[in-house]
């Protein structure tokens, strides 16, 4: 896995990349198939970023009529540049280069004739010249375009469950260097942390499951003036699906516009978790959440998706 992180970060680190170069990499792996990668170009008032959206169809996936489940996994950032405040790669692309490390494996995979069982989705966006922001404790990165149109663009209603990855290193919360695993977060609820996906992140860690604390404002759209740890749970406010938040994590607080502070082997096994969970989800081995439990919930005290919505203004009615 190391390889294709590697690559992807050079591919990223050059101030000319653009959604174009990413697909022609993936067309490179995939071999005489091609990735099939989908570049859409979206323009804001801070600049433009270049969405790609690549579609894995696996063996008995929805794609083909089958009925192994369609994984999404969305490698969430504001830019992979800050350019020209910053020069490089900065600390908030790990999650565009996990999510495409992500495709690079599953479409390598494909080639040698290794086939999931279900779809995985992976979706992520390119902006080597991202504005920055103000935030507490550390500046982060913006985005040229707002979080629903990236929500539009990488959260699709074929995935049955969402694993968004992304640089959550910008905290005094999380304080530990490695990989972090959120609670299952579906239709404003936040639900209890996967014991199988936990057990899966030790094992491809080799190390004790670690978790970090979510809270409403997190799940939570942006705009709403409330504090969000980042934005590594915003897909959960664009669909009915479960999603589980991976973070990259760091011991300090590192600014997400920083370069020179992505750690690649971090990064890689972000990438090999993201490989092995849509293997069992597909496969149908893991859920993210208990279905009866989720339900009992709801039954019991009603819903509270509109913690989705941006809800009403102070003072109003």
């Amino acid at each position: 896995m190391l390889k294709y992180v590697l690559d992807l970060v050079d591919l990223l680190d050059d101030p000319d990349v653009d959604g174009k170069r990413v697909a022609a990499h993936l067309d490179s792996v995939a071999g005489p198939e091609g990735s099939g990668a989908e570049v859409t170009t979206v323009t804001g008032e801070r600049g433009s970023t270049d969405f790609v959206l690549v579609r894995i169809p696996g063996r008995a996936g929805r794609s083909s009529g089958g009925t192994a489940r369609t994984l999404g996994v969305v490698g969430r950032l504001g830019g992979v540049g800050a350019r020209p405040e910053a020069v490089g790669l900065v600390s908030d692309a790990d999650g565009a280069v996990a999510a495409l490390a992500t495709a690079a494996k599953l479409l390598d995979m494909r080639r040698r004739g290794d086939v999931l069982d279900g779809d995985v989705i992976v979706a992520t966006h390119i902006c080597p010249n991202a504005p920055t922001a103000p935030h507490d404790p550390v500046p982060f990165m913006d985005s040229p375009v707002d979080i629903a149109t990236m929500n539009r663009h990488e959260v699709t209603g074929e995935m049955e469950a969402v694993l968004s990855v992304d640089t959550t290193k910008g905290n005094r919360i999380v304080n530990h260097k490695g990989l972090a695993l959120s609670p299952t977060v579906k239709e404003g609820w936040v639900l209890k942390v996967s014991e199988r996906l936990g057990e899966l992140l030790a094992v491809v860690t080799g190390e004790p499951l670690v978790t970090y604390p979510v809270t409403t404002q997190d799940i939570t759209p942006y705009g709403n003036g409330v504090h969000h740890i980042n934005s590594i749970l915003q897909p959960a406010t664009a669909t009915a699906a479960p999603v589980v938040g991976l973070a990259i994590t760091s011991a300090a607080a590192v600014p997400g516009c920083q370069t020179g502070a992505s750690h690649e082997t971090d990064i890689a096994a972000a990438a090999r978790f993201a490989v092995e969970t849509a293997k069992a989800f597909g496969g149908g081995q893991l859920d993210f959440h208990d279905h009866q439990e989720f339900d009992a919930l709801v039954s019991r005290y009603g819903s509270l998706t509109r913690l989705q919505t941006l809800g009403r203004e102070p003072g109003g009615s």
